[in-house]
């Protein structure tokens, strides 16, 4: 085990507190970053924080913490200029270790009057053996200019990552699909294209000709422009799959559908699997699950019940992202029922409850009835879930991991579709008995009676259902 911990990669955590963020805030952004860092595949070994008014233009950081984020990365603490980025690098460090100062360093601006003493590079858990190691990776808790990540890449020695990097790769590494890895190609491309960079010798423009650059085109232009043809082909066959998507929903309409919604890692997955006995991927990792899947409820009821599980939500998700996935949230748009999952065993559930929210509003989803699901309440005390009860009566407190909670909430599902029921009876003719298998897939038979004519029905269905199936039955 302590073999495996050594092999992981090291991390820094960056954050800049800004005006408005409060300190519980700020820790919980924080700690968010680091599940996703984590998730990513690195252990983090420290936290770098300060409070500003506005990210330093330069490198984030002001001029005392970006060497204290360089101490813990091996970098020189400074920001080369002008001249080449390999040269830059050779001398800051040797006017470090000189104790000299660096007449072409950038000037980033001193740490901010308040700055004193506060944020500084706090220890993560790790043991001795990480302690003696560098991190080669900073994740930052803001989206940054490309010209930021490259200062801070100069000043640190480190790969810079902000947050919205670290939620693309992450989605890049977890996508199954052929959906959803087209759609986070695109977005990771959309990502990369104004983050390219001039490599040695390659700034040079070339002449026009077959097969080769256009005239006067550098070979930067020449690689964002082949991003932008390879953007437009993902787009072209993202469409087609989601035309076979938009097929494959259509004959699922009018059926008993609901949806589960919520934050990453909220437990949505084990809901799933525990309401449909399917075996969905279940893990504790946030964006886990990336692909829409849906399953009948298990035991199955007639008509039949679907469950679907969607991709979580975050703060601070890329707005590339958003828009990519708005063919996942289609589920729940069209859902009959939605279920928001929190957990209520993270402290900052409420926040996230208000962003999944959000981001179902959107889409126009804030119409669809929902209930309100508190998850995980076997890791609370009697006295919190108390408190919960007052907070929100209309919730439903549970686990994904008790039978009993789980098998309430099936009959809970079950009910609401129950309510809007209707009896009806159905003159099934002899001519028409191939039909027999459509009413008893849309519609519950609570008798059946034969006679000379046919057979007699009496179903219980939804008003839809019950049009549809008469209509049948006419022709």
């Amino acid at each position: 085990m302590t073999t495996t911990n050594q092999e992981r990669s090291l991390a820094v955590l960056v954050g800049v507190q800004l005006p408005g963020i409060d300190d519980v805030e700020h820790a919980a952004d924080l700690a968010e970053l680091g599940r996703l860092v984590h998730t990513l595949g690195f252990d983090v070994i420290a936290t770098v924080s300060q409070r500003r008014s506005a990210l330093a233009a330069a490198a984030v950081l002001g001029e005392g913490k970006l060497r204290e984020l360089a101490e813990l990365t091996g970098g020189s603490g400074v920001v080369p200029s002008g001249a080449p980025e390999r040269k830059n690098k050779a001398r800051a460090r040797r006017a470090a270790e000189s104790g000299e100062g660096d007449e072409d360093e950038v000037e980033l601006g001193g740490d901010d009057g308040d700055d004193a003493g506060d944020g500084g590079a706090e220890p993560r858990a790790g043991g001795a053996g990480q302690a003696a190691r560098l991190a080669t990776v900073v994740a930052v808790d803001h989206d940054i200019s490309p010209s930021q990540a490259r200062n801070l890449e100069r000043a640190t020695g480190a790969q810079v990552l902000d947050r919205a990097g670290v939620i693309i790769e992450i989605f890049h590494r977890h996508a199954r699909s052929r959906e959803a890895k087209l759609e986070v190609e695109i977005a990771r491309l959309n990502y990369v294209a104004p983050r390219l960079r001039e490599t040695g010798g390659g700034g040079d423009r070339q002449r026009g000709g077959i097969g080769g650059k256009g005239a006067g085109e550098s070979a930067l232009e020449l690689d964002r422009r082949k991003i932008r043809d390879r953007i437009a082909e993902l787009k072209e066959e993202l469409a087609a799959v989601q035309r076979e998507q938009t097929t494959r929903r259509a004959l699922r309409q009018g059926q008993r559908r609901v949806a589960l919604v919520g934050y990453t890692n909220a437990g949505k997955s084990s809901l799933m699997r525990a309401l449909t006995g399917s075996e969905v991927l279940v893990a504790d990792k946030l964006f886990a699950t990336l692909d829409t899947t849906v399953r009948a409820l298990h035991p199955e009821v007639r008509p039949r019940i679907l469950v679907s599980d969607t991709v979580g939500f975050i703060k601070k998700l890329p707005h590339d992202l958003v828009a990519s996935f708005r063919s996942t949230l289609d589920e729940a748009l069209e859902a009959s029922l939605l279920l928001y999952v929190a957990d209520a065993s993270d402290p900052t559930f409420r926040d996230q409850l208000a962003v999944t929210r959000g981001v179902l509003s959107e889409i126009g989803a804030s119409e669809v009835p929902s209930r309100l699901l508190l998850n995980k309440v076997d890791r609370l005390s009697e006295e919190e879930r108390d408190a919960l009860r007052l907070e929100f009566p209309e919730a439903t407190q549970l686990s994904a991991k008790i039978p009993d909670d789980v098998a309430a909430l099936r009959e809970a599902i079950i009910a609401f579709f129950e309510q809007s029921m209707v009896e009806a009876e159905l003159l099934l003719p002899y001519a028409k008995q191939s039909l027999i298998g459509e009413i008893y897939e849309n519609a519950r038979v609570l008798s059946e009676e034969y006679d000379d004519v046919g057979g007699r029905l009496s179903v219980r269905a939804h008003a839809a259902a019950l049009d549809r199936l008469r209509s049948l039955l006419a022709r």
